[in-house]
């Protein structure tokens, strides 16, 4: 499915770079690139400038590859400032205000996601990370693109960017999934929508289900449209079984039905949370 990998950061951004560095020391041969090497592997590329932004990207070098990874910083403005490792997909359900364009998102795997998800936390708990929270994040900001993409990220200050321990961990979660990555016939794909930012319904599936989920769609985002739908269906690479709805958080009872209503439509069937075996 995947072989090639593309790792992108910003040379502007310290947790871009701490994963990059860190993540330098797993290529066995630094001047053979992932294109002329067997099996799985990656090159970097270092971007002059922010990579939420399409414009800023070289999209001729990022099409030759089969999977980009953007390693990156994470920013919070909750008030607790919660320090944290997060995964997510990328793009805007709706207005574009940090890259990208309105009502678009790249395409992502849900089956790669989760093995990094995975990896992210098993990484952090070997190598004892305290006070990190291990997070999916819903599907926002830019760039887009056309090539199956996600971010993966340290946060949410300059202490947190700058840790060595966090850089490496996330630096071998990368290296770990790309190097182990494969397509699993028994996972099965959903969607998910509702709740909030932060994921924690869904961050228990992703971790201890057999259900691989794509794109987030959170609460902020509603009212959940039909174009929302289609766009998330068309821009994961495997073919979705299942939305998985967090019932609590998807609003009133208006916004339920109308949500069920489009997935119907659709032919989409849908499960609650706390209806998928964990």
């Amino acid at each position: 499915m995947y072989q090639k990998f593309l790792v992108v950061a910003s040379k502007k951004d310290v947790a871009g770079m701490n994963i990059t560095t860190q993540l330098s020391q797993f290529r066995k041969n630094p001047l053979l690139s992932a294109m002329n090497s067997d099996g799985n592997g990656f090159d970097f590329y270092l971007v002059d400038n922010e990579i939420i932004f399409t414009e800023n990207l070289d999209m001729e070098k990022i099409n030759k590859y089969d999977f980009v990874v953007f390693a990156s910083k994470h920013r919070s403005s909750s008030p607790n400032r919660q320090k944290a490792l997060t995964i997510h997909s990328v793009g805007n359900l709706r207005k574009a205000d940090f890259g990208g364009e309105t009502g678009k998102i790249s395409p992502t795997s849900a089956i790669f996601q989760k093995q990094l998800f995975e990896n992210l936390k098993m990484n952090a708990d070997n190598f004892n990370l305290k006070d990190y929270e291990i997070t999916l994040e819903a599907t926002h900001h830019g760039p887009l693109i056309s090539k199956p993409s996600v971010f993966i990220e340290i946060g949410p200050t300059e202490e947190e960017w700058k840790n060595r321990k966090a850089g490496f961990i996330v630096a071998k979660t990368i290296n770990d999934t790309i190097l182990g990555f494969e397509e699993n016939p028994y996972n099965e794909i959903a969607i998910a929508l509702g709740g909030p930012h932060y994921c924690p319904n869904f961050n228990k599936i992703q971790l201890k289900s057999n259900v691989a989920i794509s794109h987030v769609i959170a609460q902020y985002n509603f009212p959940f449209t039909e174009e929302m739908l289609l766009e998330s269906l068309n821009k994961t690479d495997e073919k979705i079984d299942f939305a998985i709805l967090d019932w609590k958080g998807l609003g009133t009872t208006e916004q339920r039905s109308e949500i069920v209503r489009i997935l119907e439509k659709n032919y989409v069937q849908w499960k609650k949370t706390g209806d998928v075996d964990k």
